[in-house]
């Protein structure tokens, strides 16, 4: 689809989609650019509800001028210093003796601020707990947290805070803490996984390179040693000047070339065929740089496990796709849902359907473009067909491939191109 709102194009790569996440970076990653550290900072600044009870106690609770001017220089400090670790823990060389001495520094202050200006400042733990649980490693965080608990309640008893508060500000830097702490385990969970998926991607590339090496290693092996022995055999025949001899052993020459070429090309064609389980997971990839959730059951990787490669592959294309729609054109998008499914024609044919549909604003008025065009074409080579629009309730776009559910144990009718 081509018009001027760009809707839905199909030929360009999935991976430009990255550009869509500009404002946003993914948990655990680095941040890469100003606008994503800003964006970060302001969604934790969000946090600093809190800090409401000191900010009007010195407001409403009777300070001299010299006590108010120190209480503000004192929550500003807090508050740069909190900033400054979001900004330590975004960067990619991460600097922990700088966390260690800005958290400190958090701590320090809170102490000093509950002392010099009372049990409104024992809310500066619960941000101070939080940062702890940052750069605690996990084997430690929960007795460095119950001793920051500790540290909240002692404090409030010193200096004679009313028990609610004091109860209930403990709870909170404790609790704060303890969450932080899965979330820090979560991130890092999620960050392995990122990292996972790449090897993964990374050694089935590797593979299948292998793979391609071994199948032109047996293809080419073979015939070039046979036709450097017809070659030496032709070259005596002519020398002896039998030339009916030397010819046939040229014709021989020339089929085994013809053949070589032929495996070739059957052998590269199926290194670039696209599979439905490959294709899957660079549309997770893709489609989490979008900040878009992939919805697919497990079972779609093995949906139609003897599907003849043909159509297999036609399948996989229509994913990629649509997949490069979203991720390109489909702005709003937040959900991408494929399923799997199988239906008959009247004639008794089997067909297998993959279905793909997003929430984003649909595909308007715009006519296909040159990708959904070529999708249709291959689709057409092998039997099936293609069926574009919008999705439920006329929300969103679905793209609908179907195939002849022919098995790899079934010849098939070669197709005619007309």
């Amino acid at each position: 689809m081509t018009d001027v709102r760009r809707t839905h194009r199909t030929d360009e790569q999935p991976e430009a989609g990255v550009a869509r996440a500009t404002l946003m970076n993914i948990p655990g990653s680095p941040v890469e650019t100003r606008r994503q550290m800003l964006v970060k900072i302001a969604w934790m600044l969000l946090w600093t509800t809190y800090l409401a009870y000191p900010a009007g106690d010195l407001i409403n609770g009777g300070h001299s001028p010299v006590g108010q001017a120190l209480g503000w220089a004192c929550l500003a400090v807090f508050l740069a210093s909190y900033v400054l670790l979001v900004f330590f823990r975004s960067q990619a060389g991460m600097r922990p003796r700088a966390c260690q001495v800005v958290v400190g520094t958090m701590i320090v202050l809170a102490v000093a601020a509950s002392f010099a200006f009372g049990g409104a400042f024992l809310t500066m733990f619960i941000y101070a707990s939080v940062s702890l649980a940052v750069i605690t490693p996990p084997k430690h965080a929960l007795r460095a947290l119950v001793a920051m608990a500790a540290l909240t309640a002692g404090t409030g008893l010193v200096i004679h805070a009313d028990s609610d508060n004091t109860t209930t500000f403990t709870l909170s830097a404790f609790l704060s803490g303890v969450a932080m702490t899965g979330l820090q385990r979560l991130v890092a969970t999620m960050k392995e996984l990122r990292e996972a998926r790449a090897a993964v991607a990374h050694l089935a590339a590797s593979e299948e390179r292998l793979r391609l090496a071994r199948d032109l290693h047996d293809l080419l092996g073979h015939s070039l040693s046979l036709i450097t022995l017809k070659s030496e055999l032709a070259g005596r025949f002519m020398d002896a000047g039998k030339d009916e001899a030397a010819r046939a052993q040229v014709a021989d020459i020339e089929q085994v070339a013809r053949q070589s070429l032929i495996d070739v090309r059957e052998a590269v064609t199926g290194f670039r065929r696209p599979t439905l389980p490959v294709e899957l997971a660079a549309a997770r990839t893709a489609l989490s740089a979008a900040q878009v959730r992939l919805e697919a059951a497990p079972e779609l990787v093995d949906a139609w496990p003897s599907l003849a490669d043909e159509e297999a592959g036609a399948l996989a294309w229509a994913l990629r796709e649509a997949v490069t729609n979203i991720v390109r054109h489909g702005e709003g998008a937040t959900v991408c849902t494929v399923t799997a499914d199988e239906s008959w024609e009247g004639g008794g044919e089997r067909y297998a359907v993959l279905e793909i549909t997003d929430n984003g604003p649909g595909p308007g008025k715009s006519q296909p473009g040159n990708g959904l065009s070529g999708l249709e074409e291959r689709l057409a080579l092998v039997g099936g067909r293609l069926e574009t629009g919008p999705g439920e309730r006329g929300k969103g776009f679905r793209l609908r491939a179907s195939v002849p559910l022919r098995t790899t144990a079934e010849p098939s009718e070669p197709s005619k191109v007309g």
